[in-house]
């Protein structure tokens, strides 16, 4: 146990390793392409590749081909061993020290106390504003959503703004807005962040206040759709779509039932449902 713990522990001493094994964190249950690793870290994809294979020997990370391409997701039972092994062998066991880290049970949000919901994206133009605009028309006034940038755009995209409209959601306070404006000491304190573009969830985010909880929900850029005009607007209403339906499913979650661990595991599949009408 000890060598093993050791090996895992080096692994993630060096700080370019560490950076990467938090980049396929923040997209766990996501596995990520090797390229998509270096380009979203700046490696060699040499470098890249000699990383990977330190963290997957030391049980850290998991690699699957899919065709042509290898994809690597973080390994969250070799983590919990990590820890276990710290706890168990450096504690022993006391449960003052090592009684595993708990919070609060979530509440079931409520008009009176809703809960702070942030889509992130790149440019908050298309998918992270629907999804906020989703959210606060459906929500029932149980959630207020925002959205913001890490390079954000000028503006809406007019696709997105004729698509909402045309569906009877209000767009008047719709805009782009850059993420450092909600890491600001009077920024509304989030209970949840949600990435919903792959470039978003590779970035290093801000420490925000009050840890909420976080899941990748990525889905393919509207904006990117190429083809004829009525095969990009299509684009637009596959990415409503999709959103609208992960967003009922969030917002019919039993918060009042789940623990912060069965909470965390019914928001990375939500993720993962890619079915859209």
């Amino acid at each position: 146990m000890e060598i093993e713990l050791s090996e895992k522990l080096a692994a993630l001493a060096h700080p370019k390793r560490l950076a990467l094994f938090r980049l396929l964190m923040r997209r766990y249950p996501d596995g990520v392409p090797a390229g998509e690793i270096a380009e979203a870290l700046e490696f060699k994809p040499n470098t890249a590749s000699a990383y990977l294979s330190v963290l997957k020997q030391a049980g850290l990370i998991t690699q699957q081909r899919f065709g042509t391409s290898l994809m690597y997701a973080a390994d969250l039972p070799g983590l919990r061993g990590m820890f276990d092994g710290l706890l168990s062998g450096c504690c022993r066991n006391r449960p003052d020290i090592c009684s595993p880290a708990t919070s609060e049970e979530k509440t079931m949000p409520t008009p009176e106390l809703p809960f702070n919901v942030l889509f992130i994206c790149t440019g908050n133009s298309a998918r992270s504003l629907l999804a906020e605009a989703i959210l606060n028309t459906e929500g029932g006034g149980r959630f207020r959503a925002f959205s913001a940038g890490t390079r954000p755009s000028p503006g809406p995209r007019p696709e997105v703004m004729s698509l909402l409209q045309a569906k009877d959601i209000d767009t008047s306070g719709l805009c782009s807005k850059d993420l450092d404006e909600f890491s600001a000491p009077d920024a509304p304190q989030m209970d949840f962040i949600f990435t919903v573009c792959d470039h978003a969830a590779n970035e290093e985010c801000p420490a925000w206040p009050g840890q909420p909880m976080s899941a990748h929900w990525g889905l393919a850029d509207p904006v990117k759709a190429e083809g004829t005009d009525a095969e990009c607007r299509l684009a637009f209403q596959q990415a409503y779509g999709l959103l609208r339906n992960r967003i009922r499913a969030f917002a019919a979650l039993p918060f009042e039932t789940l623990d912060r661990m069965s909470l965390q595991h019914r928001l990375d599949g939500i993720g993962q449902l890619n079915s859209s009408d």
